[in-house]
């Protein structure tokens, strides 16, 4: 199981933000960490400690000069998402990303555009592909929401849609939107889904906040969900010790 760090980017900036809070409106967005550091010092970090397949995540516009410098201190060490279509997919990847992470681009309108999934592998192929299966609870179920987090989809997540999806690409990222950096716990229904579900690399995000909550991870997941940690880092400002995850992981 492994410990995937991450790059939240938001006005430029390195930030740590309740997920359900992001809107268009950047008045009503929660932040819990405001990084007085580049995004490239986290970047040089992970380089360091050798940890591959994390994430930048550009949240709106006016990241891409920030994602660009993270991926120049870690070339080929590190995914990036956030408006990513089939565009621009290669251009990320010609700046260092290890693969393109897809939400929005796949999943609008309610639906999926399959048509635009084909496209995507066609041009860079499933292997360089990470669809982002962020979701948030609706009437007990869990859906696939987009566009920051803001907009539900009709696609459920469960066991029907993963084992279609993943026929299209090498991991799925999961954000369990509703505990997104709440540090409240992790979502252990939804992490049960994915462990049962996925026939991809999956990698769960939300609401961790300690070795204890890693541990249940790796127990429910059976070794097989990676897992990133956010607000709850002391690098972010949190009580969680950056290096005891990365201790733990390689323990």
């Amino acid at each position: 199981m492994e410990f995937r760090p991450c790059i939240d980017l938001h006005q430029g900036r390195v930030k740590q933000i309740i997920g359900s809070s992001l809107r268009d409106d950047s008045e009503s967005t929660v932040e819990n960490f405001v990084s007085v550091q580049p995004p490239e010092y986290y970047a040089k970090m992970y380089r360091n400690d050798n940890l591959t397949g994390g994430h930048i995540i550009m949240l709106g516009s006016g990241n891409e000069d920030a994602a660009r410098a993270a991926l120049g201190a870690w070339p080929g060490g590190m995914q990036v998402g956030g408006g990513i279509d089939a565009g621009n997919a290669c251009k990320w990847l010609d700046a260092g990303a290890s693969g393109v992470i897809v939400t929005s681009y796949i999943f609008s309108d309610g639906v999926v555009h399959f048509e635009r999934l084909k496209e995507l592998v066609k041009i860079i192929g499933a292997e360089r592909l990470i669809l982002d299966l962020s979701c948030r609870l609706r009437a007990g179920r869990y859906f696939i929401v987009t566009d920051r987090w803001q907009n539900f989809t009709e696609t459920e997540v469960n066991a029907a849609s993963l084992s279609e999806l993943g026929k299209f690409c090498t991991e799925f990222l999961i954000h369990a939107v509703d505990v997104e950096g709440k540090q409240s716990g992790i979502d252990e229904n939804l992490i049960s889904i994915i462990a049962d579900f996925s026939p991809v690399s999956a990698v769960y995000a939300g609401g961790i906040r300690s070795l204890d909550d890693i541990s249940t991870i790796r127990r429910i997941g059976s070794g097989r969900i990676a897992y990133t940690v956010g607000s709850a880092l002391d690098i972010f400002g949190g009580n969680l010790k950056y290096r005891d995850v990365v201790d733990f992981a390689n323990g």
